[in-house]
């Protein structure tokens, strides 16, 4: 009995050592950024695996948020990008307090003068002007910036005879500019209203989520509207709009697929088809076009 009970006493004594073992001097050192949390299921993902994917989530297939430059360089040709008015100054036309700050914190952070970056380049050889709108920057809201930015990408597609792509991401518009981003809506739909007049084709793709006066402005006029898979889609959110008619939403309520099915958008993309779809409308418009 006595060897029975000093065998388990010395079993005792190493699992306290065990347990009270400083495991930080054996820690393997892990690099920041290696691994990525999918938003949607919560998932751990491997950053380098879900790039191979074009940042859509394995598991529940959620198409994540990505950066304006990321973007581009999944859809346009290497080398073939161009820039126009990256360099627009900022103005906080209504003196919104700590605006200026806030700006510029972003601008340091995202490595963007504004919410959206503008240019030409092309996509499989086809020449197309390009915006795409960086929900890291403010939620993408419409300001003064963002707005001239995209009334002059329409009006430079319009003057070169050129196809008008705009990747839609927003909260809609921007409350520290008051009502001057309220008239970037009518201010951005004029131009693009000049460009579809002329006969040119302007493709509008949503990306989630784009809401408010993004989605009721340039967003809606597409003559083409494609959307990535369930991104949300609408003016106000579902929660608002439950809370003001007091019914139950449908199932998908403001989602793409819900969209399709009434006739907002006319197709979902998967985001690995992102430039071969685009790039197969540019060639039917210019051979259309002949």
């Amino acid at each position: 009995m006595e060897e029975l009970f000093k065998e388990r006493k010395e079993k005792l004594n190493i699992f306290k050592a065990f347990r009270n073992k400083n495991f930080k001097s054996e820690k393997k050192d892990v690099p920041e950024g290696i691994y990525v949390k999918c938003t949607n299921c919560g998932e751990t993902l491997l950053r380098q695996e879900l790039k191979e994917q074009f940042y859509v989530c394995p598991h529940c297939h959620e198409h994540l948020k990505i950066s304006a430059q990321r973007r581009l360089k999944f859809l346009v040709d290497k080398g073939s990008f161009k820039e126009l008015n990256g360099k627009m100054k900022f103005t906080n036309p209504i003196g919104f307090p700590n605006y200026e700050k806030k700006i510029k914190d972003l601008q340091i952070k995202t490595g963007l003068n504004e919410a959206v970056v503008t240019g030409v380049g092309k996509i499989d050889r086809m020449p197309a002007v390009i915006a795409v709108m960086d929900s890291r920057f403010l939620m993408a809201s419409m300001g003064n910036v963002v707005g001239e930015k995209i009334t002059r990408a329409a009006e430079y597609a319009t003057k070169k005879k050129l196809p008008l792509i705009i990747f839609s991401a927003s909260g809609g518009a921007r409350m520290q500019e008051g009502i001057i981003s309220l008239m970037q809506m009518a201010k951005t739909s004029q131009a693009i209203a000049k460009h579809q007049n002329e006969g040119l084709l302007y493709i509008s793709y949503i990306t989630h989520p784009t809401t408010g006066g993004v989605t009721a402005s340039f967003a809606s006029l597409g003559d083409i509207i494609i959307a990535e898979p369930n991104a949300l889609i609408g003016f106000a959110g579902p929660r608002v709009i439950e809370q003001t008619i007091n019914q139950k939403l449908p199932e998908g309520f403001q989602r793409s697929e819900f969209m399709l099915k009434q006739g907002f958008i006319d197709i979902v993309v998967e985001r690995k088809e992102m430039r071969q779809t685009l790039a197969k409308l540019l060639k039917m418009h210019t051979l259309g076009g002949r």
